[in-house]
């Protein structure tokens, strides 16, 4: 029952107007994929740069899911995946493994922050001077 609902919100989400014209609909697809182009292209070049590569990728292919049905049935295949990992890494058998990580982490950045202040002081790193 859950999977026809579901099965049936695909599809385009442009106003009742455009979708009672097919040409205005054939537009209105083409600027979203034009669109949605641009913003993950925006991002595959965000990649190698500071800045939320992946995320502008998936807003991209967010903006597809409004229109298309394929990039509504891969955003929801995303969504099952990082909700799986998500319970995988809460679960209890997980839970000492992540800990033990997490500490090991916080052990790694404190000595780095520790060597840092004994070489250069309490000195910010752009106030350095060379």
């Amino acid at each position: 029952m859950d999977a026809e609902r579901d099965e049936a919100r695909l599809g385009s989400r442009a106003p009742h107007f455009i979708q009672a014209s097919r040409p205005l609909h054939l537009v209105w697809k083409v600027g979203v994929f034009v669109v949605g182009l641009g913003v993950i292209g925006g991002g595959i070049i965000l990649l190698p740069l500071p800045g939320p590569g992946w995320l502008v990728i998936f807003g991209g292919v967010a903006l597809w899911g409004t229109e298309f049905v394929w990039a509504q049935r891969m955003l929801r295949w995303a969504k099952r995946k990082v909700t799986a990992a998500a319970h995988r890494a809460a679960a209890p058998e997980h839970r000492r493994r992540n800990i033990v990580l997490g500490a090991l982490a916080l052990a790694v950045v404190a000595a780095l922050v520790a060597v840092y202040v004994w070489q250069f002081g309490a000195v910010l790193p752009w106030r350095i001077r060379g």
